[in-house]
């Protein structure tokens, strides 16, 4: 990879690993995760506070998620001369500035200005979340750094909503933004501490957003990537209603149904790391066929309450570590093009959520959850085989 400019920077050794950056960046992405769906478990006293409808404080993810896509399409060509370092430190100020926007906002439209921020610094960070961890750590802990990084993720998804809900009730919605933004902030003072500079790299030919589609192996990559996580939220999304229409489960229980869940999705972003190093292109194969099965399960045993909580522990152990199996095929797949590959995969990836989204919305109102599900599981299925045939194709 060739600087663009500053001969200077220069990125850390290979055969070093700076686990310290890497334990920071999860960190951040923890901030990140929990700030993104705070606003789930506060969304009425928002409404409430700020006088406006439920329907419309629900906006403030939606403004999030498009200036996430936006970003991700954009950040690498707008920042393409610019110290990597600063550039991520740049993101998380924004994330600082967001939290502090959101939680202090006197109207509706300063708070929409909070959430377009955070959505902005999630695009970013996680379009270059594979490009920096290939140069903080070996090639052969790429995947570890990789579930590193994403185990803040999966620990932000436990336990943003009950967290945000807990502390709207005690303090007011306002306490539950304000009380990210220490979190942001040491996530800022370490990286500040443990980032090297790393300058910015050429895009290598056909290096482009879009040019990189030109490539069956990588197409066919993005292809399977899409599928998945189209197929994961045609199913996911409605899981909640099943539960309590199908299964049965009390609202009592439904919480720590949904934090079993998440715990086992911790677990396995811890786990995976260590297949993915020695056989990539097989669980990228096995995972989506794997929670297809689960998702068949759920629909011949969902009005078991003890067989749903088993296959709720499946969901949530493979579904929240797949995705760190799809960052290693890319940082393994575009090692020159880590950041463009980045963007493209993080735009992806959020508009394959909304499709999947809104497809199992449509069957769920049409059907019930057997059609939803059906779909989602038919997904998953084609994104295993996707994976194999980028398998065939590649030449990694």
């Amino acid at each position: 990879m060739s600087p663009v400019s500053d001969a200077t920077l220069a990125d850390p050794p290979e055969t070093g690993a700076n686990w310290g950056a890497v334990v920071a960046l999860s960190l951040g992405a923890f901030a990140l995760v929990a700030s993104e769906f705070m606003p789930v478990s506060i969304l009425t006293p928002i409404a409430s506070d700020l006088s406006i409808s439920e329907g419309q404080a629900g906006q403030a993810i939606s403004v999030s998620g498009a200036f996430a896509v936006i970003t991700s399409l954009c950040l690498s060509a707008v920042t393409r001369r610019m110290d990597r370092k600063h550039v991520l430190l740049g993101l998380v100020a924004l994330m600082l500035a967001s939290g502090t926007l959101a939680a202090l906002a006197p109207s509706f439209g300063v708070f929409l200005v909070g959430r377009a921020l955070i959505g902005v610094a999630i695009g970013g960070f996680w379009s270059m979340s594979a490009a920096i961890a290939m140069r903080l750590v070996p090639e052969r802990s790429v995947p570890r750094a990789l579930a590193i990084f994403n185990g803040g993720n999966a620990l932000a998804t436990v336990v943003a909503a009950p967290l945000g809900s807990l502390l709207g009730g005690l303090f007011g919605w306002r306490m539950a933004f304000l009380c990210l933004i220490p979190v942001a902030g040491i996530a800022f003072l370490w990286l500040l501490a443990r980032l090297p500079r790393m300058a910015p790299v050429q895009l290598t030919e056909g290096g482009t957003l879009f040019g990189l589609l030109k490539s069956p192996a990588i197409s066919l990559g993005m292809l399977a990537t899409a599928l998945f996580f189209m197929g994961q939220f045609t199913l996911f999304t409605y899981l909640r209603p099943f539960l309590e229409s199908v299964t049965g489960v009390a609202v009592s229980n439904l919480t720590a149904m949904l934090l079993m869940l998440g715990l086992a999705g911790f677990v396995g972003t811890i786990v995976i790391g260590k297949p993915l190093e020695r056989a990539l292109y097989p669980v990228l194969i096995a995972w989506p066929l794997l929670l297809a099965a689960v998702g068949l399960g759920l629909i011949a045993f969902g009005a078991s309450l003890i067989g749903t909580a088993a296959l709720m522990i499946g969901w949530g152990f493979l579904a929240t570590s797949a995705p760190v199996g799809y960052w290693t095929w890319l940082a393994r797949t575009l090692p020159d093009n880590a950041e463009a590959g980045g963007g493209l995969m993080v735009a992806i990836i959020q508009l394959s959520i909304t499709l999947g989204a809104s497809l199992g919305g449509l069957l769920y109102d049409a059907g019930g959850h057997v059609p939803a599900f059906g779909a989602g599981v038919v997904l998953l299925v084609f994104a295993g085989g996707a994976a194999g045939l980028a398998r065939l194709r590649a030449t990694v």
